[in-house]
């Protein structure tokens, strides 16, 4: 039986509970060790180690470069081990100012200077992006079978349809106003950048009425590419569905709640070290 486990650094563990919110794996796969449900002190040998979280703490590092010991495959799962996540936007001057000079009681671990993803740090086989990836998707890594390669981009998934007739001037707003159940969420005037998105997740936002807001990250074809050529390829697309200004567009994509995921996609290609689309879940 195969067996892994799930190493969890600083983040929100709801990686942990989209995993187990799959039955697939069970009397399948055997779960040798998670924090968040079997209490051990050391990382044991297993086929697969899945991570979860950011490298945010000396803690953090401490029990990364320990636990890639004990696998042959090692998986980053999810935005936070991939690109730091959420807890990343904290990196700025002034807070971390504000941290290092507060009193930290004993034994409270210091914080790193900023949230690295896990990659930064370790070898990493495989990446499992999502916030949190689905429940199919862990079965991908821990199966150690081979998949088709998600290549695609996620409007291919949604089954939506980009009525010719329709054509919105302005944004909807986020998560505002009613929509057709059946219309393309672009053509009703969401920011939705499924176009740019990677496919896999089977597009549960978009088919839910929830605009996609990339927690997948970018697909194959944008990875590598700086954020400007990613921003004109979004422009192309509202400009061939919607008559929506550019301002607008860029105006949105840059808002707070769409950075909150956004940032990874030029993450992806930071310092010119593009991360392997060989090795995308």
């Amino acid at each position: 039986m195969r067996k892994f486990a799930v190493l969890q650094l600083s983040g929100c563990a709801g990686c942990e509970v989209s995993l187990l919110d799959s039955e697939a794996w069970i009397n399948r796969y055997k779960l040798e060790y998670m924090p968040l449900v079997i209490s051990s002190h050391d990382v044991p040998e297993v086929d697969v180690l899945l991570i979860s979280g950011g490298v945010r703490t000396e803690q953090d590092l401490y029990n990364l470069r320990r636990a890639v010991k004990s696998a042959p495959e090692v998986v980053a799962v999810g935005t936070c081990a991939i690109s730091g996540g959420v807890a990343s936007l904290g990196d700025r001057k002034e807070l971390r100012k504000l941290f290092l000079e507060e009193h930290r009681p004993y034994k409270v671990p210091h914080l790193l200077p900023e949230c690295r993803p896990v990659d930064a740090f370790v070898n990493v086989d495989r990446y499992l992006p999502g916030c949190p990836p689905t429940p199919e998707l862990f079965m991908r890594v821990i199966s150690g079978e081979e998949y088709p390669p998600n290549n695609k981009v996620l409007c291919l998934e949604c089954g939506r349809k980009k009525k010719k007739e329709v054509r919105p001037s302005k944004l909807a707003g986020f998560r505002q106003g009613e929509v057709d159940s059946d219309l393309c969420l672009v053509k009703a005037g969401f920011l939705c950048i499924g176009s740019s998105t990677r496919s896999g997740c089977g597009a549960i936002c978009p088919k839910a009425g929830f605009p996609c807001v990339g927690c997948r990250g970018p697909a194959d074809g944008f990875i590598g590419k700086d954020s400007a050529s990613w921003f004109e390829s979004i422009k192309k697309v509202f400009h061939a569905l919607t008559d929506i200004p550019d301002e607008e567009i860029d105006a949105g994509l840059r808002s707070a709640q769409m950075s909150l995921f956004l940032f990874q996609f030029s993450d992806y290609a930071e310092d010119g070290a593009a991360r392997p689309k060989e090795k995308m879940v």
